[in-house]
Order: C-alpha cells, then structure tokens, then sequence
C-alpha cells in the first residue's frame, strides 16, 4: 500500500489550486475595489501565441469569453432590469431617460420639417432589449412631433433581454406596428445593417460591456447617414471628490448585497458596480468618439448628477448648417 505523506499531499493541493486559475471574490470591500481601480485599465499584453485579454469588471479574462460572460449576466438579470437600473441609479434613471430622449427630439414634425420626400426617421438602439430607450422615442415622436412614420430598431446581443422587451411591448402600441423591430445583434458587427442608413444611433447603459468599444464606435457612424447622431447615455466618472467617495461605498457596498438579496444574484451586480468604474472617464471617451470619426459638439458631453451619468454625442458629418440642426 503505498502511503503520502503530509508534505506530498500538500505540495500536490498547491498544484491543483494552481492549475485551476483565476477564481472570482465572491465579495470585495470598497477598499479592494478602489484599489482596483487604480491599476491601469489596460489589460496586461498578451505573448504571440496566447489569447487576446480583456476585462470582465476587474477580472483580467479572453476576449472570447467575455462575450459570453456579459450574456450571463444580462440573461440573470433581464426579468429584474428596473429593479437593476433602480439600484445602480437611486430611481434616477428614469429622469437621466426622459431627459435623454427630450433633448434628442425623434421625430419629424410635419408643421416644421422642409422635406416631403422622407416620412420619420429610422432610429437604432443598441443593446435596447427591454425597449425602455425605444417605446420613449416612439411616444415622443408621435406625441410631440406628430409623427406616426418613426421607426426605431432594437438591437441587443442578448436574446432574454430580447424577450423581455417583446413582452414589455405588448402593453404599447407598438407592439404589432411596422415601427418597432427587435433583432439579435451584436453592436461591433451589424452586418444587417446597410450603410449611411440610420438617422439616429442610440446605446444607454450598453457600451461599457463591449469587447471592443472602438470598433463599435465605427459601426455607428458607419451604419449613420451623413449628418446621422451617435447618442449614448451611460454611467461615468463623479465630478466631486466628497460626492465620488459617498458614490463609491453605495456602488460597492451596498448594492450587490441589494442584489443578492432582492434577485439572488451577487455577482451579476457585483461585476455591474465593477464596469462602471472600468469604463473610460468623460474626456477620454469623447476622444474615442472623435477618433472614430464623428463631430463632437461642445465639451462632447453633459454630466447628469454630478457625473454619476452622462451623454455623449457624435455627428457624422455633413454640411454645416444641416449638422447644427441634430446638435441642437
């Protein structure tokens, strides 16, 4: 009988425990976190051979899994979606998306427009599952604008978030109308998309879990017409110091222990608080938008709620006087 011992026993665990790789915290204090933020948000190079690495939160993971990862957690918490975005925002993204949509403006009104060749626009709202995005810019242009012709198509590379949209729009009008669409797509790859097609290109709360920001980026304003607006709401970076810090604590203590005991889901909303933070500063995602060829307006953003939020414009351009006409 062949017997181990102890120091042979334990030397083989350290290698098991090591094979197994990286293994997510189930929790993280403000203090862990905040000095993870602090490490450069460039992933670390990879060598020729080995996978290309992104960040998953503050995990260091494949480019080829994120994908996937991302998808796991808005399929976990797609049927609790308000709840998610009530938590991460104190109730306030309700206003950031009324506001959002406001000063947007869809629509054609028909008292005001110069054209009688062209009937609404054609809105795509990407990673729009649930339709909170879409059914306020379907309202606001019949409502506001008087325009029964807009049509908004709602992307999401997520197929519950999908569903979870239909079935919020059963109780709207659009829900059998030609104006509504929703399709699986993914935003860096829209090959269903023609070019110079969309007048109006909207992300909320979506782009800071993609792969690759950048090449997202240029399938907006390659899908866009000329004149067309890139317009994305999402968290960023808090303007105060004392503010960021109260900010910080809530994000990062309080609400994934919400989310375990409201869904059950830890995690999920752990790696939410965590993609915030990773997501770039109002500045440097304003020089993201302009590399990818857009006209910015103004600074290139407005802060909502000290920064908690903020929007962020692109135009693709066109001749002056047309362009100034979507900034506006």
């Amino acid at each position: 009988m062949n017997v181990q011992t102890p120091k042979l026993l334990f030397r083989r665990q350290l290698l098991h425990n090591a094979g197994r790789g990286m293994v997510r915290e189930q929790s993280r204090c403000f203090s862990c976190s905040s000095r993870h933020a602090q490490q450069p948000t460039n992933p670390p190079k990879p060598s020729q051979d080995a996978p290309r690495l992104t960040h998953f939160g503050f995990e260091t993971v494949a480019e080829a899994i994120k994908e996937q990862k991302v998808r796991g957690v808005f399929s976990s918490v797609a049927s609790s979606y308000d709840t998610m975005n009530d938590l991460m925002s104190v109730g306030i993204h309700r206003l950031w998306k009324d506001y959002f949509v406001r000063n947007l403006n869809p629509g054609q009104n028909p008292l005001k427009s110069s054209s009688s060749s062209e009937q609404g626009w054609n809105i795509l709202d990407i990673a729009g599952g649930t339709g909170d995005i879409a059914f306020r810019m379907l309202d606001h242009a019949s409502t506001i604008n008087n325009d029964p012709y807009t049509k908004v198509t709602v992307a999401d590379i997520n197929p519950d978030m999908l569903a979870e949209g239909k079935r919020r729009s059963l109780v709207t009008p659009y829900a059998r109308s030609p104006r509504l669409n929703f399709v699986e797509a993914n935003a860096e790859k829209l090959d269903m998309i023609p070019d110079s097609s969309i007048d109006l290109y909207t992300v909320a709360f979506g782009i800071r879990n993609f792969t690759h920001k950048d090449v997202a980026l240029r399938e907006a304003y390659r899908v866009l017409k000329p004149g067309g607006v890139f317009a994305c709401l999402e968290f960023s970076k808090v303007n105060n110091t004392l503010f960021n810090e109260v900010y910080k604590r809530w994000s990062f203590g309080a609400i994934p222990l919400i989310g375990q005991l409201v869904a059950g889901d830890r995690d999920s909303y752990q790696y939410l608080v965590e993609s915030i933070e990773r997501f770039p500063s109002q500045t440097e995602f304003r020089d993201m938008i302009q590399d990818a060829g857009f006209l910015v307006p103004g600074q290139g953003w407005e802060d909502l709620t000290g920064g908690i939020a903020a929007i962020h414009k692109g135009v693709k351009p066109l001749e002056p006087k047309i362009t100034k006409e979507f900034i506006n």
